[in-house]
Formats: structure tokens, sequence, C-alpha cells
């Protein structure tokens, strides 16, 4: 099986953030993502991670004023100097919490922005920020989400996009972040897509469609999808990105059985 690593943003929220550390260890989990990790100090999150023996796997660059409904800044023009500064906050916290990977929210383009325009200044900041972060020897991650269901306008909403931008980019530590519920939204045919997009993947994450909810809510075949994954050789970490639709202990049955 793949390795796994749990989302803090959405599992074990029946707890503090800082108690989800120790509840993803003693389940079995021996990575770790979440959304953002900025409202909290540096040395807090490094300590959950030590005592608990976890790999910091993956966080997003910061994404604007998130409670507003921005969902990433990094095609918009007259962000870009906040953009950059995200950039170097975020490489700080990556630095200190041992963490090789973080994922790039393109933003929601508005009607009054030109799409070209709004495609120029993405192109721009990505390969601004894929050098400061080939300097840390860091990957950057790109994701597709969908617009569908989840986030309508989304700048990035499907593998192909993403792809444009990786070879317009053209940087080897940028990589697609592929989420496995996204991309059922938006395109389907995921095992065949995986196995495709494989060279170019840095991250994989996962909910079933519909609802987000945890495997076997939904219409995806994760035993299938994830056997996949080992059979092409994927080395990643792999992202449980759900809502689960009970208690997180009671959504786990896909964990603790093998999918």
């Amino acid at each position: 099986m793949p390795a796994f690593a749990a989302n803090l943003s959405m599992l074990f929220t029946e707890a503090d953030f800082m108690d989800r550390f120790r509840l993803a260890r003693e389940a079995g989990f021996t990575g770790v993502e979440y959304l953002f990790p900025y409202e909290w100090p540096e040395e807090d999150l490094k300590r959950e991670l030590e005592s608990h023996g976890l790999t910091q796997v993956l966080f997003n660059l910061p994404p604007g004023n998130w409670a507003a409904g921005e969902r990433g800044i990094a095609c918009l023009p007259d962000r870009v100097e906040e953009f950059e500064a995200g950039v170097d906050h975020a490489i700080r916290y990556a630095r200190s919490l041992g963490c090789r990977q973080v994922n790039c929210l393109a933003g929601i383009r508005p009607n009054t922005l030109d799409e070209s325009v709004a495609w120029q200044t993405l192109v721009d900041n990505v390969g601004h920020a894929a050098v400061r972060f080939e300097d840390e020897g860091m990957t950057l991650c790109l994701e597709a989400i969908n617009s569908r269901v989840d986030i309508p306008g989304f700048f990035l909403d499907t593998s192909a996009r993403v792809m444009q931008l990786i070879e317009t980019v053209d940087a080897d530590n940028v990589k697609l972040q592929y989420d496995l519920y996204h991309m059922q939204i938006m395109e389907g045919d995921l095992i065949r897509s995986v196995e495709c997009l494989l060279p170019w993947i840095g991250h994989v994450q996962f909910a079933d469609n519909p609802g987000r909810h945890e495997p076997g809510t939904g219409e995806i075949n994760f035993r299938n999808v994830f056997a996949a994954l080992d059979r092409l050789g994927y080395g990643g970490w792999v992202g449980a990105e759900y809502r689960p639709r009970g208690s997180t202990t009671e959504s786990l049955d896909w964990f603790r059985n093998g999918a």
C-alpha cells in the first residue's frame, strides 16, 4: 500500500489542532499534511512532529484572505509582491518543519481580469517560486481543483491545464499535485490518467465522490486505485484529505483494512 498522510485540516477535527498530531500517530499514520501552518508558531508544530515521529509532508503557500473566499493569489497581477512574500514565509516554515514540498494554489480569476494576463502572472509567479524552492532543495506542487462543485472559477481545474503550466515554466522541481477527488469530478479515468502523468506527479490526495468523504462512501474504487499506484511505482505520499461522515476513527476502515 502507499504511504498515507493524514490531512489534519480535515481529519481528527473532534480535537484541538495541536492534539491531532498525536491522534494521527495513534491511528497509524507516519506523515501529516494540512492546509496552512501560519497561524501556529513554527517551534510548536516542530515539537508535535518530533514528539510523535511524524513527517511533515505538505502544506500550501499563503492563499490570500481565505476567510473572505480567496483561494490563492498566484494568478492575480495586483498581488505579486504579496505572493513573493508568501513564498519566503512558506520557505521559513518548510525549513523549520523539514517539509520538502509546498503546494501553490493558483486562485480564482476575477471576471474583470483578462485570462491571458492571469495566465502570464501565474507563469511568472510559479517561475519565481520554483527558483526560490530550488535554492532550498524543495519541490513546488501545483494542484488542479474542480470548478464544478468546490471552487467555481478556480484557474487551474484540470490536470491538462496544470501540465501546460509545468511545461511552460520548465523547472525540474515543479510537480503536479494530483487529487483523485477533484479529478474524478473533472475528468474521471483515474488510473489511466495517473499512469500517463506519473513522471510529473509529486503528491497525491484523495476523497471519495460525491460528498468528499472517506473511501467506500462514493463511486471511486480505491482498492484498485491504490493498487495501481503501487504497481506503477509511485513512491510519494498519499494524503487523506476527506471530510469524515462521522468521527475520524469510524472513517478509517479503509486504512485499517487496506482500503
